[in-house]
């Protein structure tokens, strides 16, 4: 039985656009990023496709965790860090690597018994983000604490964040790079701070590590510039059915609160997706879809499991065809964030687990 909506995940696309990151930056070694579920496409079937990476990067211990018991045996980041004891051992256990984003975190670090030692750690510096991170004046003892501990095998690296890395040449990312460059040439450790958009638009911030994110899954980090132009492949086509068409009369309103109403008689369909999806709300009488190769504009509400579609372009459709929610080139998502008025980061990791997820290559 087909359980719609369906998310198409196109396996040969994800490893097409690793190869892009190591084009943009051939002497870096790439931490890909597939925290939120791999930004909504299956965190474990996604690692298991980038595994021509070097390391991964997840948000959260859970996430790290469960790459482990999938069997994945990548170095693992976690980017968050940990913040109890327990976590601290369980992360241990299960060979995790952390990045250190307080003083406290150090201390713990410092502080507690572990079983095994920790490697291939990090330290999150404080440049400008304004968000995680230990202030610059105390990363050389936060670095001599962890050398001398024995709950942390060398070399450990120094890591930080761009807050507007997708603006080219803004001023704040070169100031964010001078700050954390001075650190790790000064202690002789290794630097990660590219992520996708400076992997492509600043190859000076490309360091030891890169950490691609949003342009593994075909998705522009660039403001104003298409994925296409940078010869990234969409991995996600998200897809549902058309359930029902309904015949309006002019003056017939459609969906809660009759938000849109037919000036003219009108055929309209119903699409199975709705926020319970994932689908966002900010796309009510805004969006678009496409059936049969034609775009056609959402009337209405987003409701919980349905939205409802303007059919007058395409007069042969039929209950059962299918309708591309986002993924080809007319209905691209980086369009489809832009009428949403948010990013394709969010619309793709909130597709949510009732949606299908089928894997394919090419």
């Amino acid at each position: 039985m087909q359980s719609y909506p369906v998310a198409h995940i196109d396996l040969i696309a994800l490893k097409h656009n690793l190869l892009r990151v190591k084009y943009y930056a051939p002497n870096s070694r790439v931490m890909s990023v597939i925290k939120a579920n791999a930004y909504g496409h299956g965190m474990i079937e996604v690692a298991h496709a980038l595994a021509n990476s070097d390391a991964f990067c997840v948000a959260r211990l859970s996430e790290g965790v469960n790459l482990r018991k999938a069997g994945i045996e990548q170095p693992i980041v976690i980017l968050e860090g940990v913040n109890t004891a327990d976590e601290l051992q369980l992360a241990a256990v299960h060979s995790l690597s952390l990045v250190f984003n307080s003083v406290i975190q150090v201390e713990l670090a410092v502080t507690t018994s572990l079983t095994q030692p920790l490697q291939f750690c990090w330290l999150m510096v404080e440049t400008g983000m304004h968000r995680l991170g230990i202030q610059p004046d105390r990363i050389e003892l936060a670095l001599q604490s962890l050398t001398k501990t024995d709950n942390i095998i060398e070399p450990i690296g120094v890591m930080s964040h761009f807050a507007n890395a997708d603006l080219e040449d803004d001023i704040r990312n070169r100031q964010q790079l001078e700050v954390i460059k001075q650190i790790a040439q000064g202690h002789n450790v290794p630097l990660s701070m590219a992520n996708s958009a400076a992997i492509i638009s600043f190859p000076a911030s490309h360091g030891d590590w890169v950490r691609p994110g949003i342009m593994l899954y075909g998705s522009s980090p660039l403001s104003g510039v298409m994925a296409r132009s940078l010869f990234l492949k969409p991995v996600m086509r998200l897809s549902s059915m058309l359930i029902s068409i309904q015949n309006l009369q002019a003056g017939d309103a459609v969906g809660y609160g009759g938000d849109w109403v037919a000036d003219k008689a009108t055929r309209i369909g119903i699409v199975a997706i709705g926020y319970g999806d994932g689908y966002p709300r900010q796309l009510s009488n805004i969006g678009s879809v496409m059936i049969a190769d034609k775009v056609l504009p959402i009337l209405g509400r987003v409701s919980m499991d349905m939205i409802a579609v303007d059919l007058s372009l395409v007069a042969a459709a039929k209950i059962g065809n299918e309708v591309t929610i986002w993924g080809e080139s007319y209905v691209h998502i980086d369009n489809i964030a832009k009428q949403a008025n948010t990013i394709s980061y969010e619309l793709l990791s909130q597709i949510n687990q009732r949606v299908t997820r089928e894997y394919h290559h090419g």
